[in-house]
């Protein structure tokens, strides 16, 4: 076996790269712990070397994402540590080959069958664009335009990416909007729409230069520049771009330098037609530290900003994630958190990675039971105090009725069921006497009140589809 590594140039080095891979996870097994070694890293298996790029299989999707979010860049380091050679890491979906002596691995050597599929291509999570100075720009393959869902709060933003990017690859294009600016709060979409733009340029018009990084990036850039005397060449780099994309701008407020050359090189691309995108916090105008003439350049091209989610939103991205994910979740769960969960879609992808980290951990159902186990934490973090207003206006939704019918004095099923179930809410999730809960509903008597519990406690035990609707109320209105 040791003769024939010896002639198969490429089989010896899938073996020493396999050889060092397994070293490696040695190594962060040591740092990790073995229980997170376990659940999180032993599933993972060595693909291939190909150049500088090491590439590594995960079974799941979720299992790849984890690995490539939180083990990743420690993964690189310590392989570089072995290999110089390694440069780029990619994390991929990919069940490996079975070798005849037990062991697993895609790479191929002599003990594998001549038919035995490739390797899945490189790819992952990330993939490492880069340019011609050699200089490494990530992009997440996740955030394209196909993954992101488009509500009121987004459209616009939405559709002027679209239309930058489409333009980008027209043979004599017109820059439609220059610079375009997207603006909003963390984890509305901003870098998602940013990284679309990027790969449908660089899908469909894969001679475009392109440069993406944070403004903190460009400032260390342009530093490291001055300090080798090297900003001849820098300047090259930023000003001969055909699409520059610049993340989280607000960075460089204050930083009279840093703006000053891009404030350069923002006009250099402007005068000769490439396309700028930039995103911020805030709008241009609201950028505190940031020069007037600065301000001024930002908001010259469109300025599309990125509004909290809906319900409606939120929900249509959970629905999407978790079909991206192969998650099996509940309608009423799905329900539930985006009703809880309100402050940003990281939140709510965050929460479905817990979900399935639970279930593939511990093999339980997906219930409203486990979920607020699982995301305790989290929901109580989104706790307030509950009104009987607020109970009333979310009972009317859910049951489909007009908000007018809490105070009415109709007495028709459809009408009073939902009333019934108000009180019993507001009997249970807030503080107020019978009598202050009946004169929120119409000037109601006590009795009137005690007897609409009553009677929903009684349902709930012979009705589990009304069961299951108050305890969707009750954990919305928590």
């Amino acid at each position: 076996m040791a003769q024939t590594i010896q002639k198969e140039d490429g089989a010896s080095t899938t073996i020493r790269c396999e050889a060092e891979f397994i070293g490696v996870l040695g190594q962060l097994r040591a740092e990790v712990g073995e229980d997170a070694f376990r659940n999180w890293l032993q599933p993972v298996n060595f693909e291939q070397v190909c150049g500088e790029q090491a590439i590594i299989a995960a079974p799941t999707r979720f299992l790849r994402d984890w690995v490539a979010t939180h083990y990743a860049d420690r993964l690189l380091a310590l392989w570089r540590a072995e290999n110089g050679q390694v440069k780029r890491l990619s994390v991929v979906v990919g069940m490996p080959s079975k070798r005849p002596n037990g062991n697993y691995s895609s790479g191929r050597d002599g003990g594998q069958d001549d038919d035995a599929p490739d390797p899945p291509s490189a790819g992952g999570p990330t993939l490492e664009i880069v340019d011609d100075k050699t200089q490494h720009l990530a992009l997440d393959q996740r955030f394209v335009f196909e993954n992101f869902v488009v509500g009121k709060p987004n459209e616009l933003a939405h559709a002027a990416a679209r239309r930058v990017a489409e333009a980008c690859v027209c043979p004599g294009h017109t820059v439609p909007f220059n610079p375009l600016f997207l603006y909003g709060g963390v984890g509305l979409g901003k870098t998602h729409l940013m990284h679309a733009v990027a790969w449908h340029v660089r899908k469909h018009s894969c001679d475009r230069k392109i440069i993406y990084l944070s403004a903190e990036k460009f400032m260390y850039q342009f530093i490291r520049a001055l300090r080798f005397k090297s900003t001849m060449d820098f300047k090259e780099q930023f000003r001969s771009v055909d699409l520059l994309m610049i993340d989280d701008v607000q960075f460089i407020s204050g930083k009279e330098s840093t703006q000053e050359e891009f404030f350069h090189t923002f006009n250099a691309l402007v005068d000769e037609n490439r396309q700028i995108v930039i995103s911020a916090d805030k709008s241009p105008s609201d950028l505190e530290g940031m020069e007037e003439r600065m301000r001024s350049r930002l908001g010259w091209g469109l300025v599309a900003d990125l509004h909290p989610t809906t319900y409606e939103l939120r929900l249509g991205i959970l629905q999407s994630k978790a079909e991206q994910g192969g998650l099996r979740i509940p309608p009423k769960v799905m329900e539930f958190l985006a009703h809880k969960i309100t402050s940003n879609v990281r939140e709510l992808e965050g929460a479905l990675n817990r979900i399935a980290a639970h279930v593939q951990l511990v093999g339980r159902d997906i219930t409203l039971e486990s979920v607020q186990e699982v995301l305790h934490d989290l929901l109580r973090s989104h706790e307030r105090r509950v009104t009987i207003d607020e109970i009333q206006r979310k009972v009317a939704e859910h049951f489909n009725v007009k908000l007018g019918e809490m105070t009415s004095d109709r007495r028709a099923r459809a009408v009073a069921r939902p009333r019934q179930v108000a009180m019993y809410l507001a009997k249970q999730l807030t503080t107020r006497s019978l009598p202050q809960i009946g004169r929120k509903f119409g000037g109601r008597d006590h009795t009137t009140v005690m007897h609409g519990v009553r009677k929903i406690e009684e349902l709930m035990r012979t009705d589990p589809s009304l069961a299951e609707d108050v305890e969707l109320l009750r954990r919305m209105l928590q």
